[in-house]
């Protein structure tokens, strides 16, 4: 038993530089620096709004003409002979005739009804859509990482208490071995500390293997090396006072599903508009300029002939009745407005009800967090006591222990109620749309 501590206790010792070894301080505000320009998923957000972006634009709109030019050459080489009704006749060998020719045409549509116009418009929207869209990942994404920040500042926290509770076992299992070697405790003494010493180190360890894999779940959320070595902000502030009303409020104002929610609606608005232009006459205007050039065979009466010249037409064209498809397309644009708008009022209740869950376990959250640090008080003083009786023989190991289980207990139950309370304040940042804005 005793040769097994000694190794875990090379092995802690080994733990312990590795850990305290000086590294990145890596706080809120730099990991999601980092966050925004490395994360997987925001990079793809990004890029999909440029592609958004790019089919907003002015050349993707219809607005432009269309200008085409085109050119070409033909050569032709032909035996021939000819009769005459004299009864004479031409032979002519290797008669060879080229032509050349080149244009510029321009199409332009002058009028469709609208719908280019609305078209346009509803390209300038699906960008703004992209853009909440983007957001909404970005958002889920912040939130994902900070809650693995805090689960990696929960578990730093745990080692560290561990630690010190490690540490004041194996002080009394030096103690308990003392006092065994000139007589003065038991053998079953020694063996429970032994035991304690073990516990705490197998918990220790199994700690320190939670806090590396957490480490390793946050650097990927980062988007770097998973490996990259970094200590955290273990504190954490709550200064934000939330009232229902306003939460609520603003939620309806500035919630991105709520917002994602009008943006479609706007859409489906101007798909009505872009049916029913099919309904109008469209007006196109054609143009081009051009220029030919022929050198004919010997058999010609002509042996060149060059021409240039401009030409122009409008066409106006109207489909009086396409067989009702027009009319569908209008009447199911308009059943999908229609299931939009019930849509948006659903989502703003399921808002409404977020916000009120998440706003009653944020409160919940700060009330346990203010009972936890009384506890951790009250723990602390009691192991502090029952310490100071332990010492002078007036209590027993196994009371001993129990109070220091209890104080690392009620410290362990204080960090997670601590980021879980902060975690909730984070969520009803989101749901209120006020999650960007606010210095972490």
């Amino acid at each position: 038993m005793m040769i097994y501590i000694k190794k875990i206790m090379i092995i802690l010792c080994i733990a312990g530089i590795s850990t305290n070894y000086a590294q990145e301080k890596l706080t809120k505000e730099k990991a999601v620096t980092i966050a925004l320009e490395n994360n997987y998923g925001i990079i793809m957000a990004k890029n999909s709004t440029k592609v958004a972006k790019n089919n907003a634009s002015v050349y993707n709109s219809g607005f432009l003409p269309k200008l085409t030019a085109s050119a070409g050459a033909n050569y032709n080489s032909n035996n021939s002979e000819t009769t005459f009704r004299d009864g004479t006749s031409l032979t002519v060998n290797n008669d060879e005739s080229k032509s050349y020719n080149a244009a510029i045409g321009i199409n332009y549509t002058l009028f469709d009804g609208l719908g280019r116009t609305y078209n346009y418009k509803k390209l300038k929207e699906a960008y703004n859509l992209s853009e909440l869209e983007a957001q909404t990942i970005i958002e889920n994404s912040l939130l994902q990482i900070f809650a693995t920040y805090y689960e990696v500042a929960r578990l730093a926290q745990d080692f560290k208490n561990i630690s010190t509770s490690l540490a004041i076992s194996k002080q009394r299992l030096k103690r308990a071995k003392y006092g065994f070697e000139y007589g003065q405790n038991t053998k079953l003494q020694l063996l429970n500390a032994e035991v304690d010493v073990n516990n705490d180190s197998i918990k220790f360890i199994s700690t320190e293997n939670l806090l590396a894999n957490a480490k390793r779940d946050l650097n990927l959320l980062l988007g770097r090396n998973i490996t990259t070595p970094f200590d955290i902000d273990t504190e954490v502030s709550f200064t934000i006072i939330f009232k229902l009303e306003q939460l609520l409020s603003e939620a309806k104002k500035h919630n991105i599903e709520i917002q994602k929610v009008t943006k479609n609606l706007n859409l489906s608005n101007f798909d009505i508009k872009i049916s029913k232009s099919g309904l109008f006459p469209s007006l196109n205007l054609n143009s081009s300029y051009g220029w030919n050039k022929f050198e004919n065979g010997a058999t010609s009466f002509f042996q060149t002939q060059t021409s240039n010249g401009f030409n122009a037409s409008l066409s106006l064209n109207w489909n009086i009745f396409d067989g009702g498809n027009s009319k569908t397309r209008i009447q199911n644009a308009k059943i999908n407005a229609e299931n939009l708008r019930v849509q948006k009022e659903l989502i703003t209740s399921e808002i409404e009800r977020n916000v009120i869950n998440a706003f009653e376990i944020y409160n919940n959250a700060l009330f346990i967090l203010s009972a936890e640090e009384k506890n951790v008080e009250t723990n602390k003083r009691n192991f502090e006591r029952t310490e100071e009786q332990f010492k002078l023989g007036q209590v027993t190991s196994i009371e001993f222990r129990q109070a220091q289980v209890n104080l690392l207990n009620a410290q362990s139950n204080l960090n997670k109620v601590k980021y879980d309370a902060k975690n909730a304040e984070l969520k009803l940042l989101q749901l209120t749309g006020k999650l960007l804005n606010t210095k972490f």
